[in-house]
Protein backbone atom coordinates (compact mmCIF):
# COMPACT_ATOMS: atom_id res chain seq x y z
CA UNK A 1 0.00 0.00 0.00
CA UNK A 2 2.94 2.37 0.80
CA UNK A 3 4.73 1.49 -2.70
CA UNK A 4 1.48 3.06 -4.35
CA UNK A 5 1.04 5.61 -2.44
CA UNK A 6 4.39 6.99 -3.00
CA UNK A 7 3.78 7.37 -6.49
CA UNK A 8 0.40 9.43 -6.34
CA UNK A 9 2.72 12.54 -5.91
CA UNK A 10 4.78 11.91 -8.22
CA UNK A 11 2.15 11.45 -10.95
CA UNK A 12 0.06 14.06 -9.64
CA UNK A 13 3.00 16.64 -10.40
CA UNK A 14 3.82 15.03 -13.33
CA UNK A 15 0.01 15.81 -15.19
CA UNK A 16 0.16 18.95 -13.75
CA UNK A 17 3.41 20.17 -15.68
CA UNK A 18 2.36 17.91 -18.42
CA UNK A 19 -1.22 18.48 -19.13
CA UNK A 20 -0.86 17.06 -22.74
CA UNK A 21 -0.34 13.90 -21.08
CA UNK A 22 -2.68 11.45 -20.24
CA UNK A 23 -1.49 8.75 -17.50
CA UNK A 24 -3.29 5.56 -16.92
CA UNK A 25 -2.34 3.81 -14.40
CA UNK A 26 -2.16 0.04 -14.05
CA UNK A 27 -3.23 -1.60 -10.62
CA UNK A 28 -5.32 -3.73 -8.65
CA UNK A 29 -8.54 -2.28 -7.91
CA UNK A 30 -8.21 -1.84 -4.28
CA UNK A 31 -5.53 1.22 -4.94
CA UNK A 32 -8.23 3.22 -7.49
CA UNK A 33 -9.47 5.71 -4.82
CA UNK A 34 -5.37 6.83 -3.87
CA UNK A 35 -6.11 8.36 -7.69
CA UNK A 36 -9.52 9.47 -7.62
CA UNK A 37 -10.04 13.09 -8.97
CA UNK A 38 -6.60 13.56 -10.41
CA UNK A 39 -7.00 15.10 -13.72
CA UNK A 40 -5.91 13.49 -16.81
CA UNK A 41 -5.34 9.97 -14.96
CA UNK A 42 -7.43 7.30 -15.46
CA UNK A 43 -7.14 4.08 -13.71
CA UNK A 44 -7.34 0.29 -15.40
CA UNK A 45 -8.23 -2.85 -12.31
CA UNK A 46 -5.72 -5.71 -12.74
CA UNK A 47 -7.71 -8.76 -11.99
CA UNK A 48 -4.75 -10.60 -11.09
CA UNK A 49 -7.16 -13.55 -9.32
CA UNK A 50 -9.01 -13.79 -12.89
CA UNK A 51 -8.33 -12.66 -16.05
CA UNK A 52 -5.27 -11.46 -15.47
CA UNK A 53 -4.03 -14.58 -13.52
CA UNK A 54 -0.52 -16.59 -14.29
CA UNK A 55 1.42 -16.20 -17.57
CA UNK A 56 -1.46 -16.24 -19.84
CA UNK A 57 -3.17 -13.77 -17.25
CA UNK A 58 -0.10 -11.07 -18.36
CA UNK A 59 -0.74 -11.92 -21.91
CA UNK A 60 -4.24 -10.85 -21.59
CA UNK A 61 -3.05 -7.65 -19.83
CA UNK A 62 -0.54 -6.50 -22.65
CA UNK A 63 -3.06 -7.56 -25.26
CA UNK A 64 -6.01 -5.44 -23.30
CA UNK A 65 -3.54 -2.04 -22.58
CA UNK A 66 -2.56 -2.24 -25.94
CA UNK A 67 -6.66 -1.12 -26.61
CA UNK A 68 -5.86 1.99 -24.89
CA UNK A 69 -3.16 3.53 -27.66
CA UNK A 70 -0.73 3.62 -25.18
CA UNK A 71 3.07 5.36 -26.13
CA UNK A 72 5.28 4.72 -23.53
CA UNK A 73 5.25 2.68 -20.10
CA UNK A 74 6.86 3.57 -16.78
CA UNK A 75 6.94 1.00 -14.72
CA UNK A 76 7.46 2.25 -11.10
CA UNK A 77 6.51 -1.55 -9.44
CA UNK A 78 9.11 -3.37 -11.01
CA UNK A 79 8.62 -6.60 -10.25
CA UNK A 80 8.25 -9.66 -11.88
CA UNK A 81 4.83 -9.58 -13.15
CA UNK A 82 5.13 -5.87 -14.41
CA UNK A 83 8.45 -6.50 -15.99
CA UNK A 84 6.85 -9.27 -17.88
CA UNK A 85 4.28 -6.52 -19.02
CA UNK A 86 6.57 -3.46 -19.92
CA UNK A 87 9.12 -6.37 -21.82
CA UNK A 88 6.04 -7.16 -24.00
CA UNK A 89 5.66 -3.58 -24.76
CA UNK A 90 9.67 -2.84 -25.61
CA UNK A 91 9.55 -5.87 -27.77
CA UNK A 92 6.34 -3.98 -29.58
CA UNK A 93 8.29 -0.78 -30.31
CA UNK A 94 7.04 1.23 -27.29
CA UNK A 95 9.76 3.29 -25.09
CA UNK A 96 9.66 1.79 -21.50
CA UNK A 97 11.74 2.76 -18.41
CA UNK A 98 11.50 0.91 -15.14
CA UNK A 99 12.17 2.73 -11.35
CA UNK A 100 15.72 1.64 -10.41
CA UNK A 101 15.09 0.58 -6.20
CA UNK A 102 18.31 0.99 -5.54
CA UNK A 103 18.98 -1.90 -3.91
CA UNK A 104 22.66 -2.19 -3.62
CA UNK A 105 22.67 1.48 -1.70
CA UNK A 106 20.00 0.18 0.62
CA UNK A 107 22.31 -2.77 1.52
CA UNK A 108 25.13 -0.96 2.33
CA UNK A 109 22.86 1.15 4.85
CA UNK A 110 21.46 -2.11 5.59
CA UNK A 111 24.52 -4.56 6.65
CA UNK A 112 25.75 -5.29 9.96
CA UNK A 113 29.60 -4.42 8.62
CA UNK A 114 31.12 -1.83 6.82
CA UNK A 115 27.81 -0.03 7.20
CA UNK A 116 27.47 3.03 5.30
CA UNK A 117 25.21 5.18 7.20
CA UNK A 118 23.94 7.96 4.78
CA UNK A 119 20.69 8.55 2.88
CA UNK A 120 19.77 6.90 0.00
CA UNK A 121 17.70 8.55 -3.25
CA UNK A 122 14.13 8.48 -2.07
CA UNK A 123 11.28 6.27 -3.72
CA UNK A 124 9.70 9.32 -4.97
CA UNK A 125 12.95 10.62 -6.69
CA UNK A 126 13.50 7.78 -8.16
CA UNK A 127 10.48 7.66 -9.22
CA UNK A 128 11.06 10.93 -10.87
CA UNK A 129 13.94 9.60 -12.56
CA UNK A 130 11.74 7.13 -14.31
CA UNK A 131 10.09 9.39 -16.15
CA UNK A 132 13.34 11.33 -17.27
CA UNK A 133 13.97 8.42 -18.80
CA UNK A 134 11.33 8.68 -20.83
CA UNK A 135 11.78 12.37 -21.75
CA UNK A 136 9.53 14.02 -18.82
CA UNK A 137 10.70 16.48 -16.42
CA UNK A 138 8.89 16.11 -12.93
CA UNK A 139 9.62 18.52 -10.09
CA UNK A 140 8.28 18.23 -6.94
CA UNK A 141 9.90 21.24 -5.30
CA UNK A 142 6.42 23.09 -4.25
CA UNK A 143 3.99 20.32 -4.39
CA UNK A 144 0.20 20.92 -4.65
CA UNK A 145 -2.24 18.57 -2.44
CA UNK A 146 -5.79 18.13 -2.76
CA UNK A 147 -8.41 20.52 -0.71
CA UNK A 148 -9.19 18.55 2.04
CA UNK A 149 -12.47 16.37 1.46
CA UNK A 150 -15.80 17.07 2.46
CA UNK A 151 -17.11 14.04 5.02
CA UNK A 152 -20.02 12.32 3.82
CA UNK A 153 -22.58 10.58 5.83
CA UNK A 154 -20.87 7.79 6.25
CA UNK A 155 -17.46 9.03 7.85
CA UNK A 156 -19.79 11.81 10.20
CA UNK A 157 -21.66 8.58 11.59
CA UNK A 158 -18.15 7.45 12.74
CA UNK A 159 -15.63 10.77 12.82
CA UNK A 160 -18.67 13.07 14.55
CA UNK A 161 -18.08 17.10 12.55
CA UNK A 162 -15.08 18.40 12.94
CA UNK A 163 -14.87 21.65 14.76
CA UNK A 164 -12.76 23.38 16.98
CA UNK A 165 -10.57 20.34 17.93
CA UNK A 166 -7.70 19.06 16.59
CA UNK A 167 -7.97 15.51 14.61
CA UNK A 168 -4.74 13.32 15.67
CA UNK A 169 -4.64 9.76 13.47
CA UNK A 170 -2.86 7.06 15.00
CA UNK A 171 -1.83 3.91 12.61
CA UNK A 172 0.06 1.79 15.67
CA UNK A 173 0.27 -1.43 13.54
CA UNK A 174 2.59 -2.56 10.90
CA UNK A 175 3.82 -5.61 8.24
CA UNK A 176 6.71 -6.74 10.49
CA UNK A 177 6.65 -6.41 14.32
CA UNK A 178 10.35 -4.84 14.61
CA UNK A 179 8.27 -2.19 12.91
CA UNK A 180 5.72 -1.75 15.72
CA UNK A 181 5.92 0.74 18.64
CA UNK A 182 5.31 -1.49 21.84
CA UNK A 183 1.88 -1.01 22.11
CA UNK A 184 1.92 -0.50 26.43
CA UNK A 185 4.16 2.54 25.41
CA UNK A 186 1.74 4.09 22.93
CA UNK A 187 -1.41 3.59 25.42
CA UNK A 188 0.76 5.87 27.07
CA UNK A 189 1.35 8.31 24.27
CA UNK A 190 -2.82 7.75 23.83
CA UNK A 191 -3.42 8.67 27.74
CA UNK A 192 -1.45 11.45 27.28
CA UNK A 193 -2.98 12.78 24.38
CA UNK A 194 -6.40 11.61 24.75
CA UNK A 195 -6.02 13.80 28.32
CA UNK A 196 -6.66 17.12 26.21
CA UNK A 197 -10.59 17.61 25.42
CA UNK A 198 -9.71 19.97 22.41
CA UNK A 199 -8.05 16.51 20.49
CA UNK A 200 -9.82 13.75 18.65
CA UNK A 201 -8.00 10.63 18.17
CA UNK A 202 -8.62 8.01 15.53
CA UNK A 203 -6.95 4.84 15.56
CA UNK A 204 -6.40 3.30 12.19
CA UNK A 205 -6.02 -0.48 11.53
CA UNK A 206 -7.07 -3.45 9.75
CA UNK A 207 -8.02 -6.39 10.06
CA UNK A 208 -10.48 -8.59 13.29
CA UNK A 209 -6.84 -8.77 15.81
CA UNK A 210 -5.84 -5.32 15.20
CA UNK A 211 -9.48 -3.76 15.70
CA UNK A 212 -9.54 -5.97 19.00
CA UNK A 213 -6.19 -4.34 19.90
CA UNK A 214 -6.95 -1.37 19.07
CA UNK A 215 -10.68 -1.33 20.62
CA UNK A 216 -8.26 -1.85 24.28
CA UNK A 217 -6.13 0.92 23.47
CA UNK A 218 -9.20 3.09 23.33
CA UNK A 219 -11.62 1.90 25.66
CA UNK A 220 -11.00 4.42 28.75
CA UNK A 221 -10.71 7.46 26.21
CA UNK A 222 -14.34 9.17 24.90
CA UNK A 223 -12.56 11.17 22.23
CA UNK A 224 -10.70 8.33 21.32
CA UNK A 225 -12.44 6.30 18.06
CA UNK A 226 -11.33 3.44 16.54
CA UNK A 227 -11.74 3.90 12.39
CA UNK A 228 -10.90 0.19 12.13
CA UNK A 229 -13.52 -2.12 10.21
CA UNK A 230 -15.71 0.64 9.97
CA UNK A 231 -14.66 2.83 6.96
CA UNK A 232 -14.06 1.82 3.35
CA UNK A 233 -10.70 2.95 1.96
CA UNK A 234 -12.45 5.87 0.42
CA UNK A 235 -13.67 7.45 3.30
CA UNK A 236 -10.74 6.19 5.20
CA UNK A 237 -8.92 8.88 2.75
CA UNK A 238 -11.59 11.53 3.66
CA UNK A 239 -10.92 11.08 7.30
CA UNK A 240 -7.37 11.05 6.81
CA UNK A 241 -7.58 14.26 4.50
CA UNK A 242 -9.09 16.17 7.62
CA UNK A 243 -6.87 15.17 10.31
CA UNK A 244 -4.39 17.88 11.83
CA UNK A 245 -1.22 15.23 12.37
CA UNK A 246 -0.90 11.25 11.72
CA UNK A 247 1.59 9.53 13.88
CA UNK A 248 2.30 6.19 12.01
CA UNK A 249 4.73 3.77 11.67
CA UNK A 250 7.06 2.83 8.80
CA UNK A 251 3.85 1.74 6.61
CA UNK A 252 1.27 2.44 4.72
CA UNK A 253 -0.83 4.89 6.40
CA UNK A 254 2.37 7.56 6.70
CA UNK A 255 2.49 7.32 2.86
CA UNK A 256 -1.36 7.57 2.87
CA UNK A 257 -1.65 10.44 4.70
CA UNK A 258 1.46 12.22 3.07
CA UNK A 259 -0.44 11.86 0.10
CA UNK A 260 -2.72 14.00 0.85
CA UNK A 261 -0.83 16.83 2.47
CA UNK A 262 -1.25 16.10 6.06
CA UNK A 263 1.65 16.11 8.73
CA UNK A 264 3.45 13.21 9.67
CA UNK A 265 5.17 12.20 12.70
CA UNK A 266 6.34 9.04 12.34
CA UNK A 267 8.20 5.89 14.50
CA UNK A 268 10.94 3.69 13.01
CA UNK A 269 12.69 0.28 14.63
CA UNK A 270 14.49 -2.00 12.45
CA UNK A 271 14.22 0.09 9.85
CA UNK A 272 15.25 3.46 9.13
CA UNK A 273 14.14 6.98 6.93
CA UNK A 274 18.09 7.11 5.57
CA UNK A 275 16.14 3.96 3.17
CA UNK A 276 14.51 5.95 0.64
CA UNK A 277 10.73 5.75 2.22
CA UNK A 278 10.63 8.65 4.35
CA UNK A 279 7.23 10.06 3.81
CA UNK A 280 6.34 12.62 0.99
CA UNK A 281 7.45 15.75 1.81
CA UNK A 282 8.02 15.60 5.90
CA UNK A 283 10.45 16.82 7.71
CA UNK A 284 13.44 14.38 8.79
CA UNK A 285 12.55 15.93 12.48
CA UNK A 286 8.95 14.01 12.54
CA UNK A 287 11.12 10.79 11.58
CA UNK A 288 11.55 9.61 15.55
CA UNK A 289 13.77 6.96 15.32
CA UNK A 290 15.59 4.41 17.69
CA UNK A 291 18.79 5.16 19.14
CA UNK A 292 21.91 3.88 17.29
CA UNK A 293 24.02 4.78 20.13
CA UNK A 294 21.90 1.86 21.78
CA UNK A 295 21.33 -0.50 19.18
CA UNK A 296 24.60 0.85 16.61
CA UNK A 297 23.37 -1.61 13.99
CA UNK A 298 20.38 -0.24 13.17
CA UNK A 299 18.99 0.37 10.39
CA UNK A 300 19.13 -3.92 10.42
CA UNK A 301 16.57 -3.96 7.07
CA UNK A 302 15.23 -2.22 4.96
CA UNK A 303 11.32 -3.69 5.40
CA UNK A 304 11.74 -4.82 9.11
CA UNK A 305 11.74 -8.51 7.91
CA UNK A 306 14.45 -9.43 9.63
CA UNK A 307 15.36 -10.75 12.86
CA UNK A 308 18.25 -9.40 14.99
CA UNK A 309 19.04 -11.00 18.16
CA UNK A 310 19.09 -8.45 20.93
CA UNK A 311 17.25 -5.80 18.89
CA UNK A 312 13.79 -6.89 20.36
CA UNK A 313 13.35 -3.77 22.15
CA UNK A 314 14.91 -0.98 20.12
CA UNK A 315 12.06 1.20 19.68
CA UNK A 316 11.61 1.08 23.77
CA UNK A 317 14.38 4.31 23.12
CA UNK A 318 11.98 6.15 22.00
CA UNK A 319 10.32 7.46 25.05
CA UNK A 320 6.30 8.19 24.81
CA UNK A 321 7.28 12.17 25.70
CA UNK A 322 9.13 12.59 23.13
CA UNK A 323 6.16 11.36 20.55
CA UNK A 324 3.56 13.32 22.21
CA UNK A 325 5.90 16.44 22.64
CA UNK A 326 6.71 16.07 18.84
CA UNK A 327 2.77 15.73 18.41
CA UNK A 328 1.66 19.01 20.07
CA UNK A 329 4.70 20.83 18.31
CA UNK A 330 3.18 20.31 15.13
CA UNK A 331 -0.54 21.65 16.55
CA UNK A 332 0.93 24.33 18.12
Amino acid sequence: MGDVAMTVPVIRAFVQQHPEVKITVVSRPFFQPFFHNIHNVNFYPVDVKGRHKGVMGLLKLYSDLKRLNIDAVADLHNVLRSKVVRTLFALSGKKVAATDKGRADKKELTRAENKIFQPVKSMVERHIDTFGQLGFTVTISNPVFPEKAILSEEVIGVSGQKANQNWIGIAPFAQYQSKVYPLDLMQKVIEKLASNTEYTIFLFGGGTQEAEQLNILAKDFSNCIVVAGKLKLQQELELISNLDVMLSMDSGNAHIAAMLGIQVVTLWGATHPFAGFKPFNQSMDNCLTADREKYPLLPTSVYGNKKVDGYEDAMRTIAPETVVEKIQSLLK
